[in-house]
């Protein structure tokens, strides 16, 4: 899931400015599991801008409302009226949910409440970890399922670099090497012999480095097309 924290107060103070209504719109599917835009969040942000205004002198209209997801069109079609009405909106979904607002409203300004951080997985309550960097090129059948790309600091394709130690990394003692995990994995699973195969210079086109991604579908659009 992609994992996001909430901007500090201040910062979302900052953003708002001097607007006089302001619509906090949460998401109901990542940054609610990750307990930084869902509806709780959303009403509990709400009501500490409310107090901030009051404290300052002057009053804010603040509302909130929560989508499954503000990923997708057809959710943000739903609230187009609270929009028309809102100076600003305040967004608490993931940077691709601040853009869906922006792009489908393109007269509102939309703000975001949080910080993108990172596609990962919880390793308990209230911890998050890294896993996938979106690389556009997965290699996890190679690696018994563990992400040299994203749990590798120096992203390296062919076995560990000379500075970690003990299985931990040079860049930081608190994180596994993660060729030390592919090792044991491979090991424990009796595939060691993918670990000696070379993999090649990675195409890093298939990454962000080659510009905006998009996938298309023709077999979807020709559906679609059809039942139109």
């Amino acid at each position: 899931m992609i994992v996001a924290e909430q901007k500090p107060l201040k910062e979302i103070q900052s953003l708002v400015g001097e607007a006089q209504t302001v619509l906090i719109v949460g998401c109901g599917t990542c940054v609610t599991v990750c307990f930084a835009g869902g509806e709780k969040e959303a009403g509990i942000l709400g009501s500490l801008l409310r107090m901030s205004a009051r404290m300052e002198g002057h009053e804010k209209s603040i509302g909130e409302v929560t989508v499954q997801r503000q990923c997708e069109w057809e959710y943000l079609d739903a609230i187009g009226d609270r929009i028309a009405e809102a100076d600003i909106v305040l967004s608490l979904g993931c940077g691709v949910g601040v853009q869906a607002l922006a792009e489908r409203y393109p007269d509102a300004i939309v703000i975001p409440g949080l910080d993108t951080k990172f596609m990962g997985l919880p390793l308990e309550q209230g911890v998050w970890a890294e896993r996938c960097a979106a690389c556009g090129q997965c290699i996890l059948g190679l690696t018994g399922g563990i992400c040299p790309i994203a749990r590798c600091s120096k992203q390296l394709l062919n076995g560990p670099c000379g500075g970690s130690s003990k299985g931990k990394c040079e860049v930081n003692p608190e994180i596994e090497c993660a060729w030390q995990l592919i090792y044991d994995k491979l090991n424990a699973q009796g595939r060691l012999d993918l670990i000696m195969e070379i993999t090649p210079p990675k195409d890093w086109r298939t990454g962000r480095d080659g510009g905006p991604r998009k996938i298309v579908r023709q077999d979807l659009r020709l559906v679609v097309t059809e039942e139109a």
